[in-house]
């Protein structure tokens, strides 16, 4: 049993935008998220990591505007900047799918990402009401698929080829947790880490 280190959220500013391009630079990092196009430029969800330092504001603008999908910072306890969230909103559905890195490689394995989704659960079900979250694990990232099933997610189906790492097309899986599941394993999911 061990406690889960302290983590808080908060809105994406100019420099967390320029820090996950950092990240997503490092291939040990960006090998663990979507990896590299053909020219080997890290591939990213929610925004185009080509952007130059002077458009941050305009991508800031663009995605604090985009209630669709919340772009979220996660901080540790000192307040650092250490990985990213996001919630693709489905609203009709009352549903989003979460995409969550941790960029700071030497905090990998000491429940950072545990606490981080913990976090961003709560404020999927208790502050945007939503009813579903699911995420989609590349069948290479054995880590995240053993967390998000230790916070109650279900396998809910497979999708094929839907991953490309090192130039090879790998599958996996869809998992999702409802909010009265979360609701029900909160307690023990705090208790049993």
């Amino acid at each position: 049993m061990y406690m889960l280190p302290e983590v808080s959220l908060r809105a994406v500013t100019k420099p967390d935008l320029i820090q996950v391009r950092e990240w997503l630079s490092d291939p040990e990092v960006n090998q663990m998220w979507y990896g590299c196009d053909d020219s080997s430029q890290p591939l990213h969800t929610g925004y185009d990591l080509g952007f130059n330092d002077d458009e941050t504001a305009d991508l800031l603008t663009k995605l604090s505007g985009d209630r669709n999908r919340d772009v979220i910072s996660v901080l540790s306890e000192s307040e650092e900047h250490i990985g990213e969230a996001q919630l693709v909103y489905e609203w009709p559905l009352l549903e989003a799918q979460l995409f969550l890195l941790i960029g700071e490689k030497e905090l990998w394995h000491h429940h950072y990402g545990t606490a981080a989704l913990v976090k961003v659960l709560d404020y999927a079900f208790l502050e945007k009401n939503l009813h579903r979250v699911w995420v989609d694990v590349p069948e290479f990232n054995t880590n995240a698929l053993h967390m998000v099933d230790h916070l109650g997610f279900v396998m809910e189906g497979h999708f094929r080829g839907a991953h490309r790492k090192e130039g090879e097309w790998f599958d996996s899986s869809i998992l999702g947790l409802l909010s009265d599941e979360y609701a029900r394993r909160r307690p023990r999911i705090l208790e049993s880490v």
